[in-house]
């Protein structure tokens, strides 16, 4: 694997989305170089802070294979960036990966800690009420990822994944739990077993 894109997003105005009326979910790729720090990219904007980004989701990346469904599911050519992922990777599904798997992408290491819920900004982005909905069944979720290494990326550096050993949750096990009215016992558990980002946790 390898990384496609490289994408930063400028606070924008967006109709329908948060009630700042500002999103930084619009993201175009450049070629430069960029820095990685536990805050996220260099150059990089969240307007929404109390639900995006900080050192649990400093990252969020979208996989060339999520992308190609995606484009045939909604007959539309999609550019890197449109689901507001710093990274786009070839060959990289989201959905079978587990939480605290590792991404070593160049010099920077990355850990899986949850995957995206879709909400309002990303529909309004999409231009579709209805796709918060879509991106749900979709189950294509992308990953949200804490930085473990610092460091300075660009396009083609190489991308490798490294499993988690210990216990933990599938992506798309946690995605789909998300949706549930009730977690279980074991869920629980397993959920303070695995490093997960904070914010990912419903409360209950």
């Amino acid at each position: 694997m390898h990384l496609t894109s490289l994408n930063l997003g400028h606070a924008r105005a967006i109709q329908n989305g948060k009630p700042s009326g500002k999103s930084g979910i619009f993201k175009l790729p450049t070629l430069d170089a960029v820095q990685i720090t536990q805050d996220g990219l260099s150059g990089d904007v969240i307007c929404d802070l109390q639900n995006h980004g900080g050192p649990d989701q400093a990252v969020y990346i979208f996989g060339q294979p999520d992308y190609d469904w995606w484009s045939h599911e909604l007959g539309l050519d999609l550019p890197p960036g449109t689901f507001g992922e710093n990274l786009t990777v070839s060959g990289l599904e989201s959905a079978p990966l587990s939480i605290g798997d590792y991404l070593h992408v160049g010099t920077v290491t990355l850990q899986v800690s949850a995957p995206r819920i879709p909400c309002a900004t990303l529909a309004a982005r999409m231009d579709d009420p209805a796709f918060v909905k879509r991106f749900r069944y979709g189950e294509r979720p992308g990953l949200y990822c804490r930085v473990l290494r610092p460091g300075s990326v660009r396009v083609g550096d190489p991308v490798r994944l490294e499993p988690y050993t210990r216990e933990t949750v599938t992506v798309l096990e946690m995605f789909r739990n998300w949706y549930e009215p009730n977690q279980s016992a074991d869920w629980q558990r397993r959920y303070q077993a695995a490093p997960i980002a904070i914010r990912a946790v419903k409360a209950k």
